[in-house]
């Protein structure tokens, strides 16, 4: 099923590249309920939510595309998801969930069109890397203010917390030992910190322990078939801007991960393009539509999935034992729901340091492209809304370019 001998590989080899990529994207199954229980999300049913759509989305890649690619809710997507669309917009989450849905249709019918390749295309490809650094010094900031690193302050906006406290000492230690055991090439290193600092949290009594480490999984009721999709025709002005912005979000964030990982992994044609491409294309865009279903932002790829392909992961073999994994994971739900949202911060730091390397792909020679990448990745942060730094950018880019075009 999977051509093992024809892609040189092992089923041994693609069992640890599928364990290796579980170990390395384990976090999202306590970061998303964390995040999107901020919008008023039942975090228990999110978790059940998370790990059947990270699971289902996951075997789909695998046996669909025979690809080594998993997925799972996208970081960036589910940050845009509570803090511009629910928190910031007063959107409910039900109907939050609806514009997911909607921003899947949107994807699954311009991939089958083609137009998806065309569009990202018009899309500034200094605008895309732009989007991506802003993204992550976005996800970073929320880190940082959910553990209290940083804080408000009526002079300045913002400012360094009490580093005194041990709450925040624990943190800093564990955003430490999370870059050190990456450096170490430890697959597990972002649960690993946060599970350090969820024990010294049980220390000093601010966490209970769970009262089992296995139990059955809670149920997906409050949250499976909540979308709602009237509200999306009833506030047309507000919601299709946001649709829109989460459909671009996701368009970069998939085809940026499908590109790398399978670059890395030799999966090209003898035409340099990626195989069974329009496949993929299809599996991620059926995924937002069915994260909508079960109750979590849009589900995308991930570029944790080279952890697997470094590994040795070539084929879908390593997708379907990444989301087996899911599966299991199911199951230690009282342990990993008991992990308090600021343990969260080495992952969402860490995250924001890796989607930091974007920028190196910038000319910044060529301030017409350049200056509006600047203006995305530093006002998504400032103006804590992907939607406003991405239309900040785009104009900027639309008025520096003409610019530049009629000075000639």
């Amino acid at each position: 099923m999977f051509k093992l001998n024809q892609h040189n590989t092992t089923v041994r080899t693609e069992v640890l590249a599928g364990i290796t990529t579980f170990a390395s994207m384990i976090y999202i199954l306590v970061v998303n309920p964390a995040i999107l229980s901020a919008a008023g999300m039942p975090k228990n049913a999110v978790f059940t939510a998370t790990v059947l759509a990270s699971a289902l989305m996951t075997f789909s890649m695998g046996f669909f595309t025979n690809l080594p690619i998993a997925l799972a809710p996208g970081m960036g997507l589910n940050a845009f998801f509570t803090y511009t669309m629910c928190l910031a917009s007063n959107i409910p989450w039900q109907a939050s969930l609806g514009m997911v849905f909607y921003s899947g249709v949107i994807f699954f019918l311009m991939t089958l069109t083609g137009l998806r390749k065309k569009i990202l295309k018009l899309i500034p490809e200094s605008i895309r890397h732009g989007l991506t650094v802003g993204i992550g010094l976005f996800i970073t900031l929320i880190g940082l203010k959910n553990a209290g690193i940083i804080v408000d302050h009526p002079a300045t906006l913002i400012s360094l917390g009490n580093i005194k406290d041990p709450q925040i000492i624990i943190i800093l230690i564990g955003i430490l030992l999370s870059a050190i055991l990456y450096l170490k090439k430890i697959s597990a290193s972002l649960l690993l910190s946060m599970l350090f600092i969820t024990i010294g949290f049980i220390f000093l009594g601010k966490v209970s322990m769970p009262e089992s480490i296995i139990a059955l999984p809670p149920s997906l009721t409050p949250t499976f078939l909540a979308l709602d999709l009237a509200y999306f025709w009833n506030n047309l002005s507000v919601c299709i801007p946001l649709t829109l912005s989460l459909f671009f979000i996701d368009l970069f964030d998939n085809m940026g991960t499908l590109i790398a990982v399978c670059t890395r992994a030799k999966l090209q044609d003898e035409k340099g393009d990626i195989k069974n491409l329009d496949r993929a294309l299809k599996a991620d865009a059926f995924a937002a539509m069915s994260g909508a279903v079960l109750g979590t932002s849009s589900v995308t790829s991930y570029i944790e999935s080279a952890a697997g392909v470094e590994q040795g992961g070539r084929t879908g073999l390593v997708s379907v034992v990444t989301g087996t994994c899911f599966l299991l994971a199911l199951f230690i739900a009282p342990l990993l729901l008991a992990i308090p949202l600021s343990a969260t911060t080495p992952a969402l730091f860490m995250v924001g340091f890796f989607m930091m390397s974007e920028v190196k792909k910038l000319n910044f020679d060529l301030v017409a492209t350049s200056l509006p990448a600047f203006i995305t990745m530093v006002m998504i942060p400032l103006t804590f809304s992907i939607a406003e730094g991405l239309a900040c950018g785009l104009v900027a880019y639309f008025i520096l370019t003409l610019t530049a075009r009629f000075s000639k």
